[in-house]
């Protein structure tokens, strides 16, 4: 197969892959989207803006858990949409079987999301629910899928076969602002499972983090082991942070750690999902 034929044949089916999510989306009379600022969700946004029009809606839960320049973000790319989304303030710090972090704390999260969606979909008379999931997630564990099938909530990216290949490929050829955005995950992410997630580490990872950034990391996950934070960054910048780390060990301390150490980040599916 000479190159010229392999790009047509990639161009073909890209624009089927594009046609069923336009199908998967008009399916539906209306939609709310759980929106949380990362690429999916946002393509999946942005697809369903494209489809319905006004009556393509987006929902984001507010916690201790979302990072407030993720929240900032994320409000501000909706709004480049024309959605103003609606902020439901979850509380699912205070639910023990979330809290205490035992291995399904995902499942809780994103079932107190869904059920602050439903209810703001019922009183808007919005009869869809849709959700992020690409074709990817379905080679991990996502306890959040599970909730996500025990509200009815639908996948139109999956359902499409898109892949996260797909949704950068569609973000990049309309522009948006996410195309590059490194995958990014909740706060309580950090904590070891068994470790009890409370506003409090949330908030000291909160702000190494945001230190973090500020001095110009982009792939960063501060992890939270007790008095010892284990700063994990991207492959490509991990030379030039050993190189830096007179510079960027006492912004970690400042935050409320007593040691630090570097490490490479490794994403969730090279090392199983316990993480993001």
């Amino acid at each position: 197969m000479d190159q010229a034929t392999e790009l047509a044949g990639d161009e073909l089916e890209w624009s089927a892959k594009q046609a069923a999510l336009r199908q998967a989306l008009a399916r539906h009379a209306a939609l709310v989207v759980a929106y949380s600022g990362g690429v999916d969700s946002s393509v999946l946004l942005a697809a369903a803006r494209e489809v319905l029009g006004t009556r393509a809606s987006a929902v984001i839960a507010d916690s201790p858990s979302l990072p407030r320049r993720e929240l900032e973000s994320a409000l501000a790319f909706a709004r480049s949409l024309g959605v103003e989304p609606i902020v439901a303030r979850t509380s699912e710090l205070s639910d023990e079987r979330y809290a205490a972090n035992s291995g399904d704390r995902c499942y809780w999260c994103k079932s107190a999301l869904f059920e602050a969606m439903g209810a703001w979909a019922a009183r808007a008379g919005v009869a869809t629910m849709a959700f992020g999931e690409i074709l990817d997630d379905k080679l991990d564990h996502r306890p959040g899928a599970r909730a996500a099938r025990e509200f009815g909530v639908v996948a139109p990216l999956a359902e499409a076969l898109w892949t996260k290949a797909d949704v950068r490929r569609y973000a990049s050829a309309r522009g948006l602002v996410v195309a590059s955005k490194p995958a990014s995950a909740c706060l309580s992410s950090r904590l070891p499972v068994g470790t009890r997630v409370t506003r409090e580490r949330l908030a000291r990872i909160e702000a190494a983090e945001d230190a973090l950034k500020q001095a110009g990391l982009s792939v960063l996950r501060v992890r939270d082991h007790g008095a010892t934070a284990r700063v994990e960054v991207g492959v490509d910048e991990h030379a030039s942070c050993e190189a830096r780390w007179l510079e960027l060990e006492p912004l970690v301390l400042a935050a409320g750690f007593e040691l630090v150490e570097l490490a490479r980040y490794v994403p969730p599916h090279e090392r199983g999902p316990s993480q993001g």
